[in-house]
């Protein structure tokens, strides 16, 4: 057995569905657009020049979550996937999922988006397992406040061993192990796997995967 691993906002989805998300609220009247759109665009401009503090991100970010019943949250996640989501996968990108599925690889999906959000979208993809940063909950709803190690740089590495170990597993327990990410912020995880993939990489990844010999492909229709 195999195991295949996924980063999701850029690689299997042609965008990014945490900063999408904040957008969708703005957009909607959730969030209010003066105060929030600008932070927004901030955290992922950090986020692709390597220098985000997840913990800032992770406030800023949850807040949101606690503010509303998880019944509305939901109703409001449906008609994001509809309107947002859909858009952003493309055949490729299910293909690709396909074929691991048929090989009968172990196959997650390793984000830092947080799980309320990406959820659904690992279901959209048949992808049984999502690692992703846990919003914490109390009584059923969520506080604002994430649990437990994000899963961000290093962080995709201990959350993805934890998550192998609750199965009876580890690394040494596939022959091989790949791991499809578009960011340098994942060298950490893409340097632990055999068969690092860079997919429609940013320009540093690019440039480490070309120095490196590491396969770069795109998922982009």
């Amino acid at each position: 057995m195999n195991l295949a691993l996924f980063d999701l906002d850029n690689t299997l989805l042609s965008g990014d569905s945490d900063f999408a998300w904040a957008q969708f609220l703005i957009a909607k009247g959730v969030l209010d657009r003066e105060l929030h759109e600008a932070k927004n665009a901030a955290f992922y401009d950090q986020y692709k020049a390597g220098t985000l503090d997840i913990h800032a991100f992770l406030d800023f970010q949850l807040a949101p979550l606690s503010r509303h019943p998880r019944t509305e949250l939901d109703a409001w996640h449906r008609e994001f996937m509809t309107t947002c989501i859909q858009p952003l996968i493309g055949a490729p990108a299910r293909a690709l999922v396909a074929r691991h599925t048929e090989c009968g690889d172990l196959l997650a999906i390793v984000t830092a988006t947080n799980s309320f959000v990406t959820g659904p979208i690992a279901r959209e993809f048949g992808i049984p397992h999502l690692i992703a940063t846990i919003p914490a909950q109390k009584d059923g709803q969520f506080t604002g406040q994430p649990r437990g190690t994000p899963a961000f740089r290093e962080g995709k590495i201990e959350r993805v061993e934890a998550w192998l170990e609750a199965l009876g597993l580890c690394w040494s327990s596939f022959g091989q192990s790949r791991f499809y990410s578009d960011s340098h912020n994942d060298l950490p995880l893409l340097e632990k796997v055999t068969h690092p993939i860079a997919v429609d990489a940013d320009p540093i990844l690019t440039k480490i995967a070309t120095t490196r010999g590491w396969p770069h492909i795109s998922l982009r229709d």
